[in-house]
């Protein structure tokens, strides 16, 4: 490893939040992915970041998804069904080890959570249908919204009506219970929501908890102050889309509205040190500096003591 890069290394093990080392009976979340809908590198990108992606596999990023683990029960959930599944689905092979699985088409998890209808999000859920795994009554919990969305049009109404997918409306604010003391409860943020509302989740266990919000417009858009959430939780993984304005040549950056991380470094530099290295930027685009871990701008975020959240990271519950 070349000494400046592990000189990085050490720097960012030195400011950021540890990641809690699980034992085997832990329950856990997984990092299947970070990247923002179109994954890194992106489809015809030359950005800089997309060019280094395709140069060295490290530098690839998959789309933002979580795991929910839970060895104790040899159970998981997948937090969305991006378009990268299929690697997704193997990164998670293995986890719990605990898992049983039975039968030719073994449920591949307990059951999917879906934030909302933009492509990065929902659109693995085709990989379940009969042309590929053939899935039977997979759960899918999603708002009310987006199960109609799925019921109404195609091709997913024929997930729905062929019985690959089973859908479970929740209700934004009420805990969905996942296990006796393992909790994923929804809440609604604002974003750009031409088909379907947008959640993000909070997802608690025995003793610790974690909030995750890969998509929002920008902070001050919403009605609950952030900092309010980040306050009860242990990690918070957030929209880190963008690192600044002006980021994404030939586009109007105010039609993707996300907050900037420079801007979250702003409105988080008054909070304690505590509270800060509790956050982890999460969801970043093809364009985002901050998606080298070596660069400036990590290194910029790092001094904060926020950091940028790293695909394999696990997060103790």
């Amino acid at each position: 490893m070349p000494l400046c890069r592990f000189a990085l290394l050490i720097a960012a093990i030195l400011v950021s939040p540890p990641v809690h080392a699980e034992s085997s009976k832990d329950p856990h979340v997984l990092v299947l992915g970070t990247a923002q809908d179109g994954g890194l590198p992106q489809i015809g990108s030359r950005s800089p970041q997309s060019e280094r992606a395709r140069r060295d596999p490290d530098a690839r990023r998959l789309v933002a998804s979580l795991l929910i683990v839970d060895p104790r029960s040899g159970t998981r959930w997948l937090i969305d069904a991006t378009p990268d599944i299929r690697e997704q689905v193997e990164r998670a092979e293995g986890h719990p080890p605990t898992r049983k699985t039975r039968g030719a088409r073994p449920p591949l998890f307990e059951g999917i959570f879906l934030s909302h209808a933009h492509m990065g999000h929902y659109t693995g859920l085709i990989h379940l249908g009969r042309e590929a795994y053939g899935a039977h009554k997979m759960p899918v919990h999603a708002s009310a919204r987006m199960c109609e969305f799925l019921r109404k049009n195609a091709p997913w109404d024929l997930l729905v009506r062929a019985e690959h997918i089973q859908l479970h409306p929740f209700q934004p604010g009420e805990p969905v219970q996942l296990t006796p003391d393992l909790t994923v409860t929804p809440f609604q943020v604002p974003h750009r929501d031409e088909y379907t509302d947008t959640m993000g989740f909070l997802i608690k266990g025995p003793r610790r908890s974690l909030l995750y919000i890969p998509d929002i417009d920008k902070w001050d858009r919403w009605k609950r102050p952030v900092e309010d959430l980040i306050a009860t939780v242990d990690i918070a993984l957030l929209d880190g889309t963008f690192y600044a304005d002006g980021e994404i040549p030939g586009r109007a950056m105010a039609e993707i509205p996300h907050p900037f991380i420079l801007e979250s470094l702003k409105r988080f530099a008054t909070l304690p040190v505590s509270e800060r290295r509790k956050i982890r930027f999460i969801h970043l685009n093809h364009t985002n500096p901050a998606a080298d871990p070596t660069g400036s701008e990590a290194r910029k975020i790092r001094e904060t003591g926020m950091d940028i959240t790293e695909e394999g990271q696990q997060f103790s519950l």
